[in-house]
């Protein structure tokens, strides 16, 4: 169960003494400037949570992001710590392109909101929807996603596109069976554009590719694994799903899809806006045009660490610069816990970053402008 330290305020946001860190843990985050912890409640319960915590590190290039879900083990959050750290200490590597596709994501909701959702920012052409939740089932998912494309159809006609994602909640047959239902569901676009992680295992996906259709994309089998290029050797998956902070970074995320032969689409872990705006940088310095990313998820949190949230224009993200909202730095009343549970976290991903002895990321001589 994920942990959480919530409660009535809508957005704390506080200082945590670099003094106070042990020496090893200062050592890795050299040219760190200010480290901040943040809890943020959810519009609405995503991924199994209703808060959202992390940490902000403010270096040279500005604000990097790190928040691993309270899943993942010191050593798989460690690889969140470096993304944050490249991202607050390198410059980002020269754009390709000013601006990214985005998809809508629709969390589990009724059937009308969901529509409504989609009505009420015509600038979308695409839509990821949450499928296979504990708090729905088959028939739901299936009316949430048909009322999607219904919507969108209206709004953009053959242009639209759905995607549903799973996290890996099927076993084969029962992937089968739902993946057909859902393609009918999504019959007014024309079926889905691809199913994301309808099971777990790597293995699992390619025998669902082989029996059906619907094009494939592949998550966790590629965010959580010691081996994400086995989605390409084993044929997989059509897609290639891919988050910026799980996976180490900018420059780790252009070598492994310089690796992966399949398009990609570049998606939220659930970030504020810093992580967000990061992820969009990156996805515009690609060689390859993604898809359209997942990277407009700041609305599923009730407030944002930003100023401003990450620029979005019609449909795409724009990176900017953004600045951190001081006003609400420690305006809430001081929550030790969070603070402390938060500093021990950051020391035991500090050990792990230092022990797996990534490249050094503080010189100058790094970056490419």
């Amino acid at each position: 169960m994920e942990k959480t330290h919530a409660d009535a305020s809508p957005l704390r946001l506080h200082e945590l003494s670099l003094e106070q860190l042990p020496s090893d843990t200062r050592r890795v985050l050299e040219g760190i400037d200010r480290v901040l912890v943040y809890s943020i409640p959810m519009r609405v319960r995503f991924r199994g949570i209703d808060v959202r915590e992390g940490l902000l590190f403010h270096g040279e290039e500005g604000w990097g992001e790190c928040a691993p879900f309270w899943d993942y083990d010191p050593q798989e959050s460690a690889v969140w710590l470096a993304s944050a750290l490249e991202a607050a200490r390198i410059a980002s590597p020269r754009p390709r392109r000013s601006r990214v596709p985005l998809n809508v994501t629709i969390p589990v909701i009724a059937a009308d909101a969901a529509r409504q959702r989609i009505l009420d920012a015509p600038q979308w052409m695409s839509a990821k929807v949450k499928v296979a939740d504990a708090r729905s089932d088959l028939e739901r998912d299936c009316r949430r996603v048909e009322a999607v494309a219904e919507a969108l159809a209206e709004r953009h006609g053959a242009s639209a596109r759905v995607r549903v994602d799973a996290n890996g909640a099927w076993d084969r047959e029962s992937a089968l069976t739902w993946i057909a239902r859902l393609n009918r569901a999504a019959g007014a676009v024309g079926g889905l554009e691809y199913v994301e992680q309808p099971c777990m295992a790597v293995e699992d996906l390619a025998w669902v590719r082989r029996k059906q259709d619907v094009p494939i994309a592949a998550d966790e089998s590629i965010r959580r694994a010691e081996d994400p290029l086995k989605v390409a050797r084993l044929e997989a998956a059509d897609v290639a799903v891919i988050k910026v902070a799980p996976l180490g970074g900018g420059r780790a995320v252009s070598r492994l899809v310089e690796e992966l032969p399949m398009p990609v689409v570049i998606s939220s872990a659930l970030e504020t806006s810093f992580g967000l705006d990061y992820a969009a940088r990156v996805a515009c310095a690609l060689d390859q045009e993604p898809r359209a990313c997942g990277l407009g998820t700041v609305n599923l949190l009730a407030a944002d660490t930003a100023l401003t949230p990450a620029l979005i224009d019609g449909g795409c993200m724009i990176p900017s610069e953004l600045s951190l909202n001081e006003a609400l730095v420690s305006k809430a009343p001081i929550d030790s816990s969070l603070i402390q549970s938060w500093a021990e976290r950051l020391t035991e991903m500090a050990h792990y970053h230092e022990k797996k002895r990534h490249v050094p990321i503080t010189s100058s001589s790094a970056r490419h402008h």
